[in-house]
């Protein structure tokens, strides 16, 4: 699986990407486990963060001025929410850049790490750190539907649900994005519109491609198979 990966993105390298002058920017990593089935890695930010507190996302965060690049701030991140090296990162691709809800532009890196690599998560910003195998991921039964808190109103989303964590808006679609460019394997993360009410679908007509990897809200207890 790891060969197909690189041979996939191989088209893609993992340029040290400049960010535009006076843009907002941020750089994320996915971090793949080297083994048979490998584990894709996400955190769950901590719940009393001021700032999207409980979202699932991939470690990573937004461009400082001591940042000699974007690629440096995606591993940057990665070091200082999980204490994951850079030295441990093999990187294999730049993906697509993305831009979120408010404006950010996200540059997704992927790179293989170790199996087992001990990962500490700041207790200062993460509630947790798990692994969810890219296997279960290529599983179209397992992308659903479920009730989340959209800024305050209850919609139905397209998500992943593993080990009682939700994985949907912005960083679904990367992580899909990275799927079907790899495994071409047709997922989608797009939301129906009449899932949203009427102020959502005119506040948000991008949304979820528009939407900030901080901006996921909460979950409820419903769920159902996403209609493909």
């Amino acid at each position: 699986m790891l060969k197909k990966i690189t041979e996939q993105l191989h088209a893609l390298p993992p340029e040290a990407l400049q960010p535009v002058e006076g843009a907002r920017e941020a750089a994320v990593l996915l971090a793949l486990t080297r083994e048979v089935d490998p584990q894709l890695v996400f955190i769950q930010r901590a719940q009393h963060m001021k700032s999207h507190p409980g979202q699932v996302a991939f470690p990573g965060g937004k461009w400082e001025p001591g940042d000699s690049s974007l690629l440096f701030t995606a591993l940057r991140e990665s070091e200082e929410e999980v204490a994951l090296a850079p030295g441990e990162v093999e990187l294999i691709a730049k993906l697509p850049q993305r831009r979120t809800r408010l404006g950010v532009q996200v540059t997704p890196y992927l790179g293989f790490i170790r199996p087992g690599l001990p990962l500490l998560a700041d207790p200062g910003e993460l509630e947790a750190i798990f692994h969810v195998p890219l296997s279960y991921l290529l599983e179209p039964q397992h992308l659903i539907k479920k009730q989340v808190d959209v800024l305050g109103s209850w919609c139905w989303m397209p998500c992943y649900h593993y080990a009682g964590y939700t994985i949907w808006g912005f960083t679904l679609t990367v992580l899909v994005d990275m799927l079907n460019r790899v495994f071409d394997v047709g997922l989608s993360a797009e939301i129906d519109g009449a899932d949203l009410p009427a102020e959502l679908r005119q506040q948000f007509p991008r949304f979820p491609e528009g939407e900030s990897q901080g901006e996921q809200g909460s979950e409820s207890i419903k769920d159902s198979r996403l209609k493909r």
